[in-house]
C-alpha cells in the first residue's frame, strides 16, 4: 500500500489531538495556548522531515535522482558525464604569397566568439587553409561553412577577412545535461554491454561529446560490418555531424569494437519535411508553437530509414498551444526516409 505524505495541516491536527490525549484538561486548539504553539512547532519539524525523506526516496532510485546523486549512479554504468568540448575545423586565410599565419592566430565571429589556429601556415596562390579550434568549450563555437570571421589582431600580409572552410567548425559541445546523462545511464542498465552485440555500437557513439542520437545497421556492407549513423541535435544550423565529429566517433568505435567486426561512423543525409498548413488563429505566436511541436515529434520519431506518420504531424499540430482548428494540406501521406537518410523539419507554408 503506498504511503501518502501527510500535509502540514494534517500533522498539526494529529499532534494537537496527541497533546490533548496525553495532558488531560489541555486544549491545544486555543489560539494563544502553549500547547498550540508546541504542536505547531512539532508539526513544522515533522513536515520538514517528511519532505527530506521524500527527497531521499528519489535519490535512491536512478531514474529520479538529482544532479549529485545522478552522477554517483551514472558513474557506475557509463562513467563521467560527457565533457564540454571546443569546436574544430578549418579556416581559409587570404593575402600575399609567402606571408605567414602563425600558430595561435586568433580570429573572431561578429558575436565575439574567438578561434585560434592550431599550427603555422603560409599563404601560397593567394590563400591557405589551416586547422583551428575555438578558444572556449561549448556548442556556441559551432559555425557553418562559409561564415565570415575577422582577425583579432593584424598579421602582416594577411587579409583581415577570414572564411570558415568546407565542413565548418563542428564538434563543440556543452557539458552533458542531466537529462541526457540519465538517458545514457538507463540505456546501459536496460541494455547491458555485450561485447559488440546489438545496441553496443549506438551506445559507443553516444559516449562521444555532442552526439545525441545514434542507430546501428548490422551487416551494412556485408557480414561482419556495422554502420553507425548519428546526429547532433544541439548543433546550430544542422543536426548532421561534420568531419571532426565523424572522426571522433570512428575512433571510439575502433577502440571498442571486437577485432572481428568493422564499424563505420556515418552521417545521415537530411531530408527536410516541407509542410503546408491552414491554421486558425494564424498568428506568429501560434505558428512558432506549432513549429516547435512538429520539430519535437520529428526529433523523437525520426531515424535513418524511418517513417514520420501523417498521424504524428496531425498530433503535433493539434497539441500546440492556441490552435483552434487546422488543415494539413501537405503532405497527404506518411513520409519514409531511405537508408542513410533522416527526416528533419523543413519549411512550413502557412495559410
Amino acid at each position: 500500500m503506498p504511503f501518502n505524505r501527510p500535509s502540514l495541516a494534517t500533522l498539526n491536527a494529529r499532534i494537537q489531538r496527541d497533546i490533548e490525549s496525553q495532558l488531560p484538561g489541555a486544549d491545544a486548539q486555543l489560539r494563544r495556548s502553549v500547547e498550540r504553539v508546541l504542536g505547531a512547532v512539532l508539526a513544522g519539524a515533522s513536515h520538514g522531515l517528511h519532505g527530506h525523506m521524500d527527497w531521499i526516496a528519489d535519490q535512491i532510485i536512478p531514474d529520479t535522482a538529482e544532479h549529485q546523486y545522478l552522477a554517483r549512479w551514472a558513474r557506475l554504468f557509463v562513467g563521467a558525464p560527457k565533457p564540454a568540448t571546443p569546436a574544430k575545423g578549418n579556416l581559409t586565410f587570404t593575402g600575399t604569397d609567402g606571408s605567414d599565419v602563425p600558430a595561435a592566430t586568433k580570429v573572431q565571429r561578429n558575436d565575439g566568439t574567438t578561434f585560434a589556429t592550431d599550427a603555422d601556415a603560409t599563404i601560397a596562390g593567394g590563400s591557405t587553409t589551416t586547422a583551428a579550434t575555438a578558444t572556449e568549450n561549448g556548442a556556441g563555437g559551432n559555425t557553418d561553412a562559409g561564415s565570415p570571421l575577422s582577425l583579432v589582431s593584424p598579421v602582416a600580409g594577411v587579409a583581415s577577412s577570414v572564411m570558415v572552410a568546407d565542413d565548418g567548425l563542428s564538434g563543440g559541445a556543452d557539458l552533458e545535461s542531466d537529462d541526457d546523462y540519465r538517458a545514457r545511464m538507463l540505456s546501459a542498465i536496460q541494455k547491458p554491454p555485450s561485447g559488440g552485440g546489438p545496441g553496443d555500437y549506438a551506445n559507443w557513439a553516444l559516449s562521444v561529446p555532442s552526439v545525441t542520437r545514434a542507430w546501428e545497421v548490422p551487416n551494412y556492407l556485408g557480414l561482419g560490418t556495422v554502420g553507425v549513423f548519428f546526429v547532433m541535435d544541439d548543433q546550430a544550423g544542422s543536426i548532421i555531424p561534420g568531419a571532426t565529429t565523424i572522426a571522433a566517433v570512428q575512433a571510439e568505435l575502433d577502440a571498442k569494437r571486437p577485432v572481428t567486426a568493422i564499424a563505420y561512423a556515418l552521417a545521415p543525409i537530411a531530408d527536410p519535411l516541407a509542410l503546408q498548413i491552414a491554421l486558425t488563429p494564424n498568428t506568429s505566436v501560434i505558428q512558432a508553437a506549432v513549429s516547435s511541436s512538429i520539430a519535437d515529434i520529428i526529433r523523437r520519431r525520426a531515424k535513418p530509414e524511418g517513417t514520420i506518420y501523417l498521424s504524428d504531424i496531425l498530433e503535433a499540430i493539434s497539441i500546440a498551444p492556441g490552435v483552434t482548428r487546422f488543415t494539413l494540406l501537405s503532405p497527404t501521406a506518411d513520409t519514409i526516409a531511405a537508408l542513410g537518410h533522416i527526416i528533419v523539419p523543413g519549411a512550413i507554408t502557412w495559410s
